[in-house]
């Protein structure tokens, strides 16, 4: 294989990128950015090789253990449970949650042979169980296996005596109910609140 054809291979990793969005990235880096090929390089090779998870939430993190982790002023008897590093971020761009995370790094599904041990089910549980927490807020994707996967984490934690709660969903914010897609108008129609 050629080196072309070995980094646009190599760029076809990426998720949603198929060999014409590859094969214009390698063109577009080889012909106007050699400079910015070598930066990409650098920081991939960086990450790679300085990037771990954290020891107790299971997040991104260049130290044993992360800054969210080992801020003090986190609400340690919180624990919000996310799918992925990601998720996390978003979580924590809301400024609305101050407690601590558990990150799976994926989900359970069947289909693709993911089960608990590959989610680290048993890290959670023992985080969850660890005497500080007393809340478990799960905060999975409203996907299928997103639903299997805080089912699972609720009745496992539950059997252990944890307050579990899922986060709600509903109609976002400023928007019209006639482009709503109809399952999201439907929980939130089921899961209403008085005002």
């Amino acid at each position: 294989m050629s080196a072309l054809d070995g980094l646009i291979e190599a760029l076809r990793r990426l998720p949603g990128i198929g060999v014409k969005s590859a094969s214009r990235m390698a063109f577009h880096m080889l012909q106007h950015d050699r400079e910015g090929a070598q930066v990409l390089a650098q920081a991939l090779q960086q990450a790679v090789s300085r990037i771990r998870h954290c020891s107790q939430c299971h997040t991104f993190t260049e130290d044993e253990v992360c800054a969210t982790c080992r801020d003090a002023q986190r609400d340690r008897s919180k624990l919000c449970v996310v799918e992925t590093p990601a998720d996390q971020a978003a979580v924590e761009r809301t400024s609305a949650f101050r407690g601590l995370y558990f990150v799976l790094m994926g989900k359970l599904s069947p289909l693709d042979g993911i089960g608990p041990k590959d989610i680290g089910l048993g890290k959670l549980f023992a985080r969850a169980t660890d005497g500080a927490v007393q809340e478990v807020i799960l905060a999975t994707n409203f996907t299928a296996e997103g639903e299997a996967t805080a089912h699972v984490i609720a009745e496992a934690l539950k059997q252990r005596g944890l307050k579990v709660t899922r986060l709600a969903r509903g109609v976002p914010a400023g928007s019209e109910l006639e482009y709503v897609d109809l399952g999201t108008i439907a929980h939130a129609l089921v899961e209403r609140r008085e005002r």
